[in-house]
């Protein structure tokens, strides 16, 4: 069927939309929160496939290659589509040159939250105390090409501290291991960090965006709390295949963006920690060369690089 029939006849069938994140973690939360409107919308059910790994890299890689006619979609952040690219010239996607950017989801700061049993009520206190155990405060990352791993090292960059992170598939899981004391410090996206927050389990220090979050109104940013150029902020955002018909992607974008744009929808985004903005294919591919750009130089002035 020639490409234009194909547009034309599309949605046939379910589409698929992989996260490439477990269940549970903030882009999954999101996408399942967009996505029932999105399939009213198209006619078709949107399956949701979690596919783990490498720091959002096995997902990624997967949407990079699927068939690009409109069937397989896949979701990305920082880590998959800037800082992956920014510390890995060899990585097996390209993230310019492999996909066709649909919209901008959003924007997510990281909270740096501790056990309740650390002796740290404050980010500064944390600070003195990794300061004066060095190498001894362990914290929370989903591998070396994720925004917690770096922003755990730009934090000891800039405060002269030594921490050791520790690896996990996702912070879902190593909130976990948090929350029982094993592990000291959970540098965590919203989702998976939020309900323990508010039950007690962990208490929080500061929240790493440009402004405080309305998901915790009353917790300082990082620069707040005395770290002067510290943010840290992960974005969402959505994927076709390169060489998708841009009938389709067009299509996409106008869908995603109306839900997106929704009360419902930006509420339920908003309760997450989520800060929602669309944006066009245009828009959206400029803004991840820049950010390729950005966090390689905030990689090598840190001495970051992929194991």
């Amino acid at each position: 069927m020639p490409p234009a029939q194909a547009a034309d006849a599309w949605p046939s069938h379910p589409i698929r939309l992989i996260a490439p994140f477990p269940a549970g973690s903030s882009v999954d939360a999101a996408v399942r929160v967009i996505t029932p409107r999105v399939a009213d919308a198209l006619g078709q059910f949107i399956v949701i496939d979690n596919r783990a790994g490498a720091s959002g890299g096995i997902g990624a890689e997967l949407g990079a290659k699927a068939t690009p006619d409109g069937y397989t979609l896949s979701g990305g952040t920082t880590s998959t589509h800037a800082l992956a690219k920014a510390l890995n010239p060899h990585l097996s996607y390209d993230p310019l040159r492999d996909f066709a950017p649909i919209t901008l989801i959003g924007h997510l700061p990281y909270i740096i939250a501790v056990h309740p049993a650390v002796a740290a009520a404050s980010l500064q206190e944390l600070i003195a105390l990794a300061r004066a155990k060095p190498g001894q405060i362990r914290y929370t990352t989903v591998g070396n090409a994720s925004m917690a791993r770096l922003g755990g090292e730009l934090l000891s960059t800039l405060t002269g501290i030594q921490m050791t992170p520790i690896a996990y598939k996702s912070s879902a899981q190593s909130v976990l291991d948090t929350i029982a004391g094993r592990i000291e410090l959970q540098f965590g996206t919203m989702a998976p960090v939020l309900p323990h927050v508010r039950s007690g389990t962990l208490r929080p220090l500061a929240v790493t965006g440009t402004a405080r979050s309305p998901a915790l109104p009353d917790v300082p940013t990082a620069v707040e709390a005395g770290v002067p150029d510290f943010e840290v902020t992960l974005w969402f955002g959505l994927f076709a295949p390169a060489r998708t018909p841009r009938a389709i992607v067009e299509r996409l974008h106008r869908e995603f963006t109306a839900a997106i744009g929704t009360p419902q929808v930006r509420n339920a985004l908003l309760a997450q920690g989520l800060q929602p903005q669309t944006t066009t294919p245009a828009a959206f591919s400029k803004l991840i060369a820049a950010e390729i750009d950005k966090w390689g130089r905030v990689a090598r002035k840190a001495n970051l690089k992929l194991e």
